[in-house]
């Protein structure tokens, strides 16, 4: 029930986290396109001066070797334009770029991203001399890293979309389950006063002389009526705790059912293994419930003429221990811990809400534990509650 309670705190959380990432990547991927692009400059720095003394040694053929091959080895657009940012030469432009104008609206828009870098060579007579610029862009990997960027805003959006979408058919799946569920506990547990009383009626109908041995047992499955409203009223409300005789309690519980197997068309036979006196300071009412829901769901389980539900109850010195073992069909392993999920069904009636409720009981409100402690198409299943 927490989850959905705070079901605003998740989306909100997914959301801080999906910005959390968006700013994360951006900020990493800017610093690594920074590096890169300080690395492109300090290249393009060591061109230039390889230009530059190209050019001091006054010799056009040198420089155009230079050009030509040393430079064509750059994996950036460069551009190197005379002082008045006439172009001279250029490498690695793009196929598109292919007309003068072209090229200086590419230079210019190079400049926006990379300071250009100057052409000097120091002259003895007059000093340092600038004779033109290198003009560069950003490397087929910085451009990459620009785009993935986008990619990666637009993957976690998608992540954000998918995960919150995810959420809400998870959240609303479950609800559903859990009104199936509810629904299959309530005919679950009226499902034995009510046959009962339907027996008891049509009993009377053929011995009317009886009436007044069938009144106790008419106003005990009454009163479990009663205490069936009284036990969901609770459920949402705080939970009163009192000391009481827990072995007396599981006998009373044990006790109904066995009167009433007839009207659930079982033959089982409900064996009382149960150490008498312990007392445990606990809610009678929810913790009988969940007891009786996992006695109920042994009988269900039993499709066979000689079935036996043992019910084993001892204290031990730092807990107490409650056992449902049944001769049923069984459970799957990997459905040990889905029976004590909402609304999970290995048939068409049982085993929805009631267990549910039962780990509700025994280990929110209890503190305790329930497990399966084993199951299989030869042995049955057997259940445990630790108090």
């Amino acid at each position: 029930m927490n989850l959905y309670r705070n079901t605003g705190n998740i989306k909100a959380g997914l959301f801080i986290i999906g910005i959390g990432l968006v700013i994360g990547l951006i900020t990493y991927t800017q610093i690594l396109i920074n590096e890169l692009r300080k690395d492109n400059r300090e290249i393009v720095n060591l061109y230039a001066e390889i230009i530059a003394n190209t050019v001091k040694d006054d010799n056009d053929a040198n420089l155009d070797f230079v050009f030509d091959n040393i430079i064509k080895k750059v994996k950036f657009p460069l551009i190197q334009t005379d002082n008045n940012y006439q172009i001279r030469g250029w490498k690695n432009l793009p196929s598109k770029v292919a007309t003068p104008k072209d090229r200086e609206k590419f230079m210019f828009a190079m400049d926006k991203l990379n300071q250009p870098i100057p052409l000097t060579y120091k002259d003895q007579s007059v000093g340092e001399i600038t004779f033109g610029f290198l003009h560069y862009g950003d490397s087929s990997i910085v451009q990459k890293l620009q785009i993935w960027t986008y990619i990666e805003i637009v993957s976690i959006g998608i992540f954000i979309f998918l995960g919150f979408s995810g959420f809400s058919f998870i959240r609303n799946n479950e609800k559903r389950h859990i009104w199936v569920g509810m629904a299959r506990e309530t005919a679950h547990q009226l499902g034995t006063p009510v046959s009962a009383l339907l027996g008891w009626v049509d009993w009377l109908k053929k011995h009317p002389d009886k009436t007044n041995d069938l009144i106790p047992e008419m106003e005990a499955d009454l009163q479990r009526l009663e205490q069936i409203g009284r036990r969901f009223s609770k459920m949402g409300s705080k939970t009163e705790m009192d000391e009481f005789d827990l072995s007396e309690k599981i006998e009373l519980i044990l006790g109904y059912l066995k009167k009433r197997l007839p009207t659930l068309g079982k033959k089982v036979e409900l064996i009382n293994d149960i150490e008498p006196g312990i007392m445990i300071n606990a809610n009678g009412s929810l913790l009988a419930w969940s007891i009786e829901n996992i006695v109920r769901n042994g009988i269900d389980a039993i499709e066979k003429d000689n079935g036996q539900v043992t019910v084993t109850l001892r204290k031990n010195v730092n807990d107490i221990k409650i056992q449902i073992q049944d001769n049923g069909k069984g459970i799957p392993r990997k459905d040990w811990r889905n029976v004590f999920r909402p609304g999970f069904s290995t048939k068409q009636t049982g085993w929805g809400l009631g267990l549910s409720l039962s780990t509700r009981i025994v280990e929110d409100i209890h503190r305790g534990k329930i497990r399966v402690v084993e199951s299989g198409p030869e042995i049955g299943t057997v259940v445990e509650i630790t108090l």
